[in-house]
Parts: structure tokens; C-alpha cells; sequence
């Protein structure tokens, strides 16, 4: 999937090399054969557009994120809506990569933001790259939409509750043969020797190295001062991650707790940022993104915590409990603040929105926390529709990847989602009695197809806690078990799924502000 924006290209990019050519160029016709055929072509072109990426967040998750929000209200659930549930379009993209059946975030959203396939593991890099293999990146590097809006004079903007850089947020601005290279320590002294750069510095040199990088790739396509001057960096950057960006002997304190860092070649990249946006803000906690409004500045860095952001319900109680975690915006925050924050600029902007932590609850096994991040997401993207102008602005929703995440057996409607299976009786009635499997013991609606097993996390908020518990093969009978209170876990540390994944976008002003590709 890609918002093809024009910045010089002609009729679009012709220079890749013909494995990542036949992915762009398919894609292309295909959109603007559907467009023709709703004879929508060329009326018009967004002078905005938003993408969210629910990480994780297949198809059976959205469903059971809708039944879960309503029940939250007191309906039943099943007839209520997210606030994407609204949008007037929707569709399926196929999320393989090149070299999986199952793909990973780092192929799936290189695909989604450059509207070219590469394989698993690797970042903003053609299929031509071997991972981990320094010396075939060069000459196989792709153009994000972040960077063709840089180019076109757009303002930017990155959000995540992951790390920002993770998979899915480092596709936008960094090309890299290894996904897991998000620091310099994280990266073999080789590929360092070969001249690879980590993750987080390419953030910090994002603008020189897009200059650079169109001026080497495409020699032939001509870029005036004046459109080179428009690539200032990303102008708006908020989420997780902050040790990948101090050096391993970091002294400051964070929130009064010592901010340890991971990098090894003495490199304060926050600082490095500050010293180059004199201008810009610096900022930590809530609080300050709170008050970003009332202040001039040119750019923003958010980094809220050392790893992943909380997850919404642990951050939800962080607040009530005054807890570290508490200080942490929530994705419907900063969504808001982005966009009031880029909205200034007189060609528009591109913004990526990431609710990465979805797909981190599906790995541990704990429905709860997915769907409580996928509500979260909903609740972004009502923000991201409130606080812009329909005319203008295209809104992307769509996932990079399914999991192993199932509803099953023939629950009642309005049967507690994440509760043990009441079916019907013979008369099609709601029965007071568990549907039972055929070992004679009750199960869940939802489950997951692998992983560690049952796991139970009496009032725990935080999902990546049952990786402290044993392994627990087998089935266990539920009878006594409260799964709805719980934070109960069935099978963690499971795989993704390979099934489509959904999308939806804005109405019919969308289909005249913008073009959508959906590879596959």
C-alpha cells in the first residue's frame, strides 16, 4: 500500500531495479485502473494523509476489539462500531513478502509505505538485498512516503507506542539490511567496518542522508535548491525507545530514574538532536506534550520511556496509581498533538501513526491487553478525524500483519468476549450452562494456535509478564478461573499470522484527495 505524492518524478519512479520496479509499477496501474473505472482519476490529490498501522492487528482482532469496546459501554457488542467501522471504504492487502508465507513488520510495512515487497528482516530495501549483508544494500535502497513528502515540501511526522526504532516506525526513514540493528551495540563489528549505520542514528541524520541518497539514485531526475531545502528532517517524532539513543555511561535521570542507554560509541543522539533544532523541543512526559501548543518550536522529539510505551490499560492505571508508566501520553494524545502541531505547514503532511504494542500482546498470549491497544487505536484515529478538515485529508487504517488469534465454539450474543463459551439450546435460546470441548471441560472464545501455554495474570495491566511464568503445555480446566478478571493468557509467545490484512480509509472526498495502492 502507498500515497503516491509527485515531487519531480514524472509519471513515478522509474530508476529502482527491475525486482523492485515490477512491485511499484503493478501496483500503480492497478490503482489507476480502478480509479478510471470509477472514473475517479486525477479529480483531485490530498493535501494530507494519515496512515495508522495497527501492528498485529488482523482481522479477528478487530472484531473482537468491537464486541470488546461495546461491552465496556454495556451493550452487547456485537453491533457496535469503531470509530474506523465508519469509514466508507474498505478492502484486503495481501501481506507476504518475498521470501515468507508469514511475513514479519519490517517487510510488511516496507511494502506499505513504498509500495515495494522486499523480504522479511528487511527495512526500506529491495528484494535484491541479502540481510544482513552490508554490501547489497547499496544501490538497493527505496523511497518512503516520509521521504517523497520531505521532498515535496510536506511536513512530517512519526508516532508509535513501540520503539521508534523498531520495525514498523523505522521503515519510514531508515534503510537497513537488518531489522534488529536498532543501535550501534545491536550491530557485528562488520557490518559497522562496511559502513551499515544503526537505525537510531539514521533517524538523527535523516535529512542529509535523503539528499545524499536522491542524488545517487537518481542521477537523472533533476532537484532544484529549493526542493532539496524542504528536506529538514522529520518535523514531529514521538514514542518509545530511548536507550538506543544514549551511550551505555549515561548518568542523566528521566522521570528520577537513570536513564541507561545502549549505545557503545559514546553518542547522545537526544543531544545531538537538540544541538541541531536549537529551536526544537525535547520532551519526556505528558505533561510536556500537553504544552507544546503554547511554544514556537520547529521540531519535537518525544521519547517517552527506555523500551516499548506502556500498554494502554497499564498506562490507564499508571495515571490513576501516579506511576512512572502514568506520565506517558496516550496514542489519541499525541495523534492530536501531531496534528495540530504539522497542520501549520502550507503543502500539508504526512503522519504515521503506529499502535505497535497490539502485536506485542498477541505475542505474549493476552487478548485483553490487544484488544484494550486496538481501542486505544480507535480512539486516535476518532482524534485524527476530529481534528481535521475532510475536504483536505486522507486517513489511512490498516494492519501489517495478522496473528494466530482465534474466536471460536458458538458463543451467545453478548457471551463476555474474553469469558468461557455459553452457546444456545436446542430452541435457540441462551443457555446458563458452558459449552464443553471433548475432554468435558469449558474453553474460552478467543485462544491463540501456539505458544507457551495458560498463563495467569491476577490484576496484572502489563501482558509481557506472563514471560516470567512456566510453560504451561496442555489444557487446564476453567470452571473455577474468572477469565474476564483475570488477564487471562491462553498459549503466549505465539507466531503471526499470514492472512490478509484489512484496511479501511475516509469517504468520498478521500477518493478524490488521494490514491491508495495496495500491493499483493
Amino acid at each position: 500500500m502507498f500515497m503516491y505524492t509527485p515531487v519531480g518524478f514524472g509519471g513515478g519512479l522509474k530508476q529502482y531495479s527491475n525486482d523492485a520496479q515490477q512491485w511499484y509499477s503493478a501496483a500503480a496501474q492497478k490503482i489507476e485502473q480502478k480509479a478510471s473505472n470509477h472514473n475517479a482519476l486525477g479529480k483531485g490529490k490530498a493535501r494530507n494523509i494519515i496512515l495508522f498501522v495497527g501492528d498485529g492487528m488482523g482481522v479477528s482482532t478487530i472484531t473482537a476489539a468491537r464486541i470488546f469496546a461495546g461491552q465496556q459501554k454495556g451493550l452487547s457488542g456485537e453491533e457496535y462500531e469503531l470509530s474506523f467501522d465508519r469509514f466508507a471504504y474498505s478492502g484486503l492487502a495481501r501481506t507476504y513478502t518475498t521470501n515468507a508465507q508469514t511475513p514479519d513488520s519490517a517487510g510488511t510495512m516496507t511494502a506499505l509505505v513504498t509500495g515495494v515487497k522486499t523480504k522479511s528482516g528487511l527495512l526500506s530495501v529491495s528484494d535484491a538485498a541479502l540481510r544482513q549483508n552490508c554490501q547489497s544494500q547499496t544501490g538497493n535502497t527505496l523511497l518512503s512516503a516520509v521521504a517523497l513528502a520531505e521532498l515535496a515540501g510536506k511536513a512530517t511526522g512519526i508516532i508509535s507506542t513501540a520503539r521508534l526504532t523498531h520495525a514498523t516506525p523505522a521503515a519510514t526513514y531508515a534503510h537497513s539490511v537488518e531489522r534488529d540493528w536498532e543501535n550501534d551495540s545491536d550491530m557485528p563489528a562488520a557490518a559497522i567496518r562496511a559502513g551499515c549505520e544503526d537505525i537510531a542514528s539514521q533517524m538523527m541524520n535523516f535529512a542529509p542522508r535523503l539528499r545524499e541518497h536522491v542524488a545517487k539514485q537518481f542521477p537523472s531526475r533533476s532537484f532544484s535548491a529549493a526542493q532539496l531545502a524542504h528536506v529538514n528532517g522529520i518535523d514531529i517524532i514521538l514514542g518509545g525507545g530511548f536507550r538506543s539513543f544514549l551511550p551505555k555511561n549515561n548518568q542523566s535521570l528521566i522521570h528520577n530514574i537513570k536513564a541507561k542507554g545502549k549505545r557503545s560509541d559514546g553518542r547522545n543522539l537526544m543531544a545531538e538532536w537538540q544541538r541541531s533544532h536549537p529551536d526544537g523541543i525535547l520532551l519526556h512526559d505528558r505533561s510536556a506534550l500537553a504544552t507544546i501548543g503554547n511554544q514556537n518550536a520547529t521540531a519535537i522529539l518525544g521519547l517517552f520511556s527506555p523500551s516499548h510505551m506502556a500498554y494502554e490499560a497499564q498506562r490507564r492505571e499508571g495515571v490513576t496509581q501516579k506511576t512512572v508508566v502514568g506520565t506517558q501520553p496516550s496514542l489519541a494524545e499525541m495523534t492530536r498533538t501531531a496534528i495540530e502541531f504539522l497542520d501549520h505547514q502550507e503543502e500539508g503532511f504526512f503522519l504515521m501513526v503506529e499502535a505497535g504494542r497490539i502485536d506485542h500482546a498477541h505475542h505474549a498470549g493476552n487478548a485483553f491487553n490487544a484488544l484494550s491497544d486496538t481501542v486505544a487505536l480507535s480512539e486516535a484515529v476518532a482524534a485524527a478525524v476530529a481534528h481535521t478538515n475532510a475536504q483536505e485529508t486522507l486517513i489511512i487504517v490498516t494492519a501489517d500483519h495478522s496473528h494466530v488469534f482465534t474466536m471460536a465454539g458458538y458463543p451467545q450474543r453478548g457471551n463476555p468476549i474474553l469469558g468461557k463459551v455459553k452457546g444456545l439450546d436446542n430452541a435457540g435460546k441462551p443457555s446458563d450452562e458452558y459449552s464443553l470441548d471433548e475432554l468435558g471441560m469449558p474453553y474460552t472464545t478467543l485462544g491463540y494456535m501456539n505458544g507457551r501455554g495458560l498463563s495467569l495474570q491476577l490484576g496484572d495491566t502489563n501482558a509481557d509478564s506472563g514471560y516470567q511464568q512456566a510453560i504451561s503445555p496442555g489444557r487446564r480446566d476453567l470452571r473455577e478461573i474468572d477469565t474476564e478478571k483475570c488477564r487471562f493468557s491462553s498459549r503466549g509467545a505465539n507466531w503471526h499470522g499470514g492472512g490478509n490484512a484489512w484496511w479501511r480509509r475516509c469517504g468520498d472526498l478521500c477518493t478524490r484527495a488521494g490514491r491508495l495502492f495496495i500491493v499483493g
